[in-house]
């Protein structure tokens, strides 16, 4: 577990980096461009790389071996790269050089992101696996929470002070990853593995996995139309500051972080869909009031309230997906999910960016609310009774 702590610093680092590039990105966007569609087709570009390059980077950081492992020296040239194109980014002379950062920060997270992600089972025993995934997961929580606070404050202050502080914190966080965490000393079973086949990837796609992957769709296309607009939002239909909105944020996130352990224990005890589907029904709930709240503070308390029932969802969608499946698949459903996630995150921005351009932003949480709707249909259509109710005790082992 002190291994997994260590490591929830790279964790720590993404969840800090995207949150304020979520947050303040729109702001520069906003100078330069007057199409909410065309700003939120630039916030995907990310997901294209996420779509294409990370899948592949996973795969080959499974092949290498080099005197530092197999996942560390993606690391190594990622890490600094996104920490240096990520403070350039507040220091652009135009649009051209603020896409240009933009780029160049996404492919760089593009090199590290996956396997950063595959260091915790490298390292972790089957059986400790969703302990450690939860921890995870409160580390990533407390980065997103310090951005959407403490950037908050930086930004009203100088627009650059949060970019530059997102870089230092993630050369920081590498070097406690290289000084505490040694791959072939620490990993579990170091064997580099061999190239997967198509036809291993074409045989997961039984009905409940269609089914629930149609879900993690519509709930990441509702998540990801939210997160991108949210402080266009406040700041051009609730008339908040740009400090305000960002902050607002944070509450969302300070309710993941405090949701994600408990929402991976009932998951375990009640079944993953049951926890889900609550999920599901009470974000529909949240996003619903939440379109005729006007003032700050119980918007506030709605995105608390939102952010536990988020937890549930998403804390247990992973696992889920995964024991539809054979316990050798693991490797291939996981990038199934992120396959499914990025097309979401992709398909979003720019979908909610036209409807807000021909609705005003009045619309953004009932497209959420929407969304969410028809995740749920989704997940009722999945029929399995492995999982369905309590999930076996063989099932604990997988990651959240």
């Amino acid at each position: 577990m002190k291994k997994t702590w260590l490591l929830g610093f790279g964790f720590f680092s993404i969840s800090i980096t995207w949150a304020l590039y979520n947050a303040f990105v729109p702001f520069f966007l906003e100078k330069f461009l007057t199409s909410t569609a065309l700003i939120g087709f630039m916030m995907t570009i990310d997901n294209y790389f996420a779509l294409f390059l990370q899948p592949w980077i996973g795969s080959r950081s499974d092949r290498t071996n080099t005197r530092f492992g197999k996942r560390m020296p993606y690391l190594l040239i990622g890490m600094p790269l996104a920490a240096v194109f990520g403070s350039l980014i507040p220091w652009h002379t135009g649009l051209l050089t603020l896409v240009l950062f933009m780029v160049l920060m996404n492919l760089s997270m593009s090199l590290y992101r996956s396997p950063t992600v595959a260091l915790m089972p490298d390292i972790t025993r089957d059986n400790k696996r969703t302990q450690a995934n939860g921890i995870i997961n409160f580390m990533g929580g407390i980065g997103s929470i310090i951005a959407f606070a403490g950037g908050a404050y930086l930004y009203e202050r100088h627009s650059s002070l949060p970019f530059l502080s997102s870089s230092v914190l993630t050369l920081i966080c590498l070097g406690i990853l290289l000084y505490t965490i040694k791959e072939k000393r620490d990993a579990i079973a170091y064997v580099p593995a061999e190239r997967q086949t198509a036809a291993s990837f074409r045989g997961e796609w039984n009905r409940p996995t269609v089914f629930l992957l149609g879900a993690i769709f519509f709930w990441f296309l509702s998540y990801q139309g939210v997160e991108a607009f949210f402080t266009l939002y406040g700041k051009n239909h609730l008339q908040l500051t740009e400090g305000q909105a960002s902050f607002s944020l944070a509450f969302f996130s300070l309710a993941f972080v405090l949701g994600a352990i408990p929402s991976g224990l009932l998951g375990n005890r009640y079944g993953k869909k049951l926890i889900i589907a609550i999920g599901v029904a009470g974000l529909i709930a949240t996003f619903a009031v939440i379109s005729f709240v006007d003032a700050l503070l119980p918007l506030r308390i709605l995105l608390i309230v939102g952010g536990l029932f988020w937890a549930m969802i998403n804390i247990n969608s992973y696992p889920f997906i995964v024991a539809l499946g054979k316990e050798q698949s693991i490797g291939t459903r996981t990038g199934i999910y992120y396959l499914i996630s990025s097309l979401a995150a992709i398909t979003s921005p720019p979908l909610m960016g036209g409807l807000i351009d021909l609705f005003g932003y009045s619309v953004l949480f009932y497209f959420a609310a929407g969304g969410m709707v028809i995740a749920l249909l989704f997940l009722l259509g999945v029929r399995d009774s492995g999982i369905s109710g309590a999930v076996p005790a063989q099932d604990a082992s997988r990651p959240v």
